[in-house]
């Protein structure tokens, strides 16, 4: 008899272990599917946004800024074209940054600065510091391609009483990166992120995205008001959408050096 049960259990954990490959190999296909998914949602072939800023929390003095993003999608796939100009208060009045994401996860960014008019370019040193004093790294404006990232599916859960799917990400390369983990509640009708929870090594985040109204523009899911918060100091930066206009037929050339640096070629688009 107990020769028997132990060849009963030797081979249920002979057909444990043949399973198991099998099963994290399917786990981890349908955690690179759901992020591909993400990445890919319709957005439209361009875009332009009227948005407002909000800068509060830790202590500081409230500040509102007022701006235009204007988003271009390339020809290949993982190339975008991002320019967002700041047009108040005046003294952050025509501050501007392009951002060009390349097929395979390669980011230029350059940084427009009136007071000197000049442009600067972002180097990958500094793609962690602050994007115009808020809680947004240079980084958090880049299109992150999913394959720079090993995904997994921590589980089915609910968000402010919605169903997500939260879905950890870790940098394949952990230089390419100032996050080393990404946690994010993800919305399974609509695809969008209702939370990412922001590491920087150890165990605690250090950042959280926050979403907290979607609408549907012209067929597209569209968040119009999001926070990002420091959790170390409680400082908050808040973005709302006042409006937007997808696929107006934005020209390559408000996407370029000369774009970035003067204000009124983007001006004839602005909704």
């Amino acid at each position: 008899m107990m020769n028997r049960i132990a060849m009963c259990v030797g081979t249920v954990l002979l057909l444990s272990a043949a399973a198991s490959p099998t099963a994290a190999l399917a786990e981890e296909s349908a955690a690179r599917d759901l992020a591909r998914a993400v990445h890919e949602r319709p957005d439209g072939d361009d875009a332009v946004t009227r948005g407002i800023m909000t800068l509060t929390g830790g202590g500081r003095r409230e500040r509102v800024r007022e701006s235009y993003e204007y988003r271009l999608e390339g020809d290949e796939p993982g190339a975008s074209r991002n320019l967002i100009r700041f047009t108040s208060p005046r003294n952050i009045a025509d501050t501007a940054i392009l951002i060009h994401n390349h097929p395979g996860g390669d980011v230029d960014q350059w940084l427009y600065l009136p007071a000197i008019q000049r442009e600067r370019r972002i180097s990958s040193e500094n793609r962690g510091g602050s994007f115009v004093q808020s809680e947004l790294y240079f980084e958090d404006l880049e299109d992150r391609e999913p394959q720079k990232d090993h995904h997994r599916i921590l589980g089915e859960d609910t968000y402010e009483g919605t169903p997500v799917t939260v879905l950890e990400s870790i940098p394949v390369d952990s230089g390419n990166s100032v996050y080393s983990k990404r946690v994010s509640w993800i919305h399974e009708e609509t695809l969008v992120p209702l939370r990412i929870d922001l590491y920087e090594g150890g165990d605690d985040p250090s950042k959280r995205l926050e979403v907290q109204r979607i609408e549907d523009i012209q067929g597209y899911w569209t968040v119009t008001r999001s926070s990002m918060t420091d959790l170390a100091s409680d400082r908050t930066t808040i973005l709302e959408v006042e409006d937007v206009t997808y696929n107006s037929g934005l020209p390559g050339e408000l996407f370029t050096i000369r774009g970035l640096s003067d204000p009124s070629l983007a001006r004839p688009y602005r909704p």
